[in-house]
């Protein structure tokens, strides 16, 4: 061989392996995009909606409360944003709240189990022997076996299924769990993963006179969800949702974050979930520091560029003048739809007014508050099933999400919509058309308002 033939020879053979490469690489992003083929959020049976009426009758048998505590009740309830069909765990509907028993924890999540991950196998045609993946987040109920094993053995999955059963994650689970199978796509092509999201109320729930615990049981409701994702390339043009970016941030190293959001005992040993006065300052921190990080990411060049120069004319305006409007970045110029946690009024609002959004941006949080309630790590998911049965999403928007949970956590992530949706998940049976109602006022206060004219020495508890 020629020193020509040789050195064309080896010419073509470094641009082939070029090519190969080239190839692989390609092919190995192809494979690792994280998209959503379905999702069901899970509607308990009617018998387990918790009206005015039976709300009142709740607040009454507990024994534990004095008039100073119906009178905080009170204000916390009408100010909530909760509604007439929120839903319990059997246990608060049958009223032993105050010795739940282990079988009422499984019951509440397997009727959730059972209902929710049939239908979205059923909607997706996948079956559950093609499960390669199964993430469960319920933060507040870790049993054994596990829940995991649980869904396993009822629908007899492979024996070589992967599975990730996290607890103590608190209402940013959700994302946490996408996270998850979001990096077993980096790295395992052609798989199908199963997310399961949801929070056990039953051995939860509060019986004692501490404010700052007794806010749980006003805000959070039962609920759930089941999610399936896939990285196959064959069935993407089944999915409805293709992940663009997601972000984790964590300020458990702060002490003041760490204790906003707690699980802890009063001082009578009654387990329960303390809310700390410095969460709204926690979850601004964190919402700041991870909106950092997702901004550049989500956001056009253009409008990047705008935020640096306003804002630095704002610091050159606010060395000489006092009162000067802070700037805003508007989060509107690269995201279409906002799917925001449903931690309560005031979460909804101040994240809201952070991010410059009106009511059509929030009416699917409040709504979703207003009808469930705050179902824990599931509420997103609510939020975007009331979005999609309203219609509101087609091709190519991008909607983002945001939640916290104890830790003090802030997750956040885009998603693309890959076609029309108009399914409207478990919002098809609530008539979406009635949404949002002409008033959101609660009943709470024209039925109990008595309360605040009581007297603390004559008061009794109506029987």
């Amino acid at each position: 061989m020629d020193n020509l033939s040789y050195t064309f020879f080896c010419f073509l053979s470094l641009f082939f392996c070029l090519l190969f490469l080239v190839y692989r690489i390609i092919d190995q992003r192809r494979h690792q995009c994280c998209y959503i083929l379905d999702y069901q959020c899970y509607k308990p049976v009617d018998g387990r909606k918790l009206s005015t009426e039976f709300c009142g009758e709740v607040m009454k048998r507990t024994k534990n409360l004095g008039l100073n505590e119906f009178k905080f009740l009170l204000k916390a309830i009408v100010s909530s944003g909760l509604g007439e069909e929120t839903y319990a765990p059997w246990m608060v509907i049958h009223g032993r709240e105050d010795n739940p028993t282990y079988e009422d924890g499984i019951l509440e999540m397997e009727e959730f189990f059972f209902d929710s991950i049939e239908k979205v196998l059923s909607k997706t045609g996948i079956s559950a022997k093609d499960i390669d993946v199964l993430v469960l987040n319920v933060s507040m109920l870790s049993p054994s076996p596990s829940l995991v094993s649980r869904i396993i053995n009822h629908y007899k999955m492979r024996d070589d299924i992967k599975t990730y059963n996290l607890t103590g994650m608190g209402c940013s689970a959700s994302l946490i769990s996408i996270n998850v199978v979001q990096s077993i796509f980096k790295t395992r092509k052609n798989v199908n993963a199963l997310v399961v999201t949801s929070e056990s109320l039953t051995p939860n729930w509060y019986t004692g006179n501490n404010r700052s615990m007794i806010l749980a049981n006003c805000l959070f409701r039962s609920g759930g969800c089941a999610v399936l994702l896939t990285n196959k390339v064959a069935l993407k043009d089944k999915a409805v949702f293709k992940l663009k970016c997601l972000v984790r941030t964590h300020h458990g190293g702060k002490d003041e974050a760490y204790g906003s959001c707690i699980q802890t005992e009063d001082e009578a040993g009654r387990v329960g979930f303390h809310l700390g006065k410095n969460l709204p300052m926690a979850a601004t921190k964190a919402m700041i520091d991870n909106l950092k990080v997702l901004s550049p990411k989500i956001l056009p060049i253009s409008e990047l560029i705008r935020f640096s120069v306003v804002s630095f004319l704002h610091k050159m305006k606010k060395s000489t003048s006092k009162g000067v409007a802070r700037p805003m970045i508007n989060f509107k110029s690269g995201v279409n739809h906002f799917c925001i946690h449903t931690g309560g009024k005031a979460v909804i609002d101040g994240i809201g007014q952070s991010l410059g959004l009106g009511d059509h941006d929030l009416e699917p949080a409040r709504m979703t508050l207003h009808r469930f309630g705050n179902t824990s790590a599931s509420s997103l998911w609510y939020v975007l099933g009331y979005m999609e049965a309203k219609k509101r999403f087609k091709k190519g928007d991008r909607v983002f999400m945001i939640s916290f949970g104890a830790g003090f956590k802030c997750n956040s992530c885009l998603w693309e919509v890959l076609r029309d949706l108009k399914d409207g998940n478990c919002w098809q049976e609530c008539n979406i058309d009635n949404y949002p109602p002409k008033t959101l006022v609660n009943p709470f206060m024209e039925k109990y308002g008595w309360i605040q004219n009581e007297d603390i020495s004559t008061f009794k508890i109506p029987e």
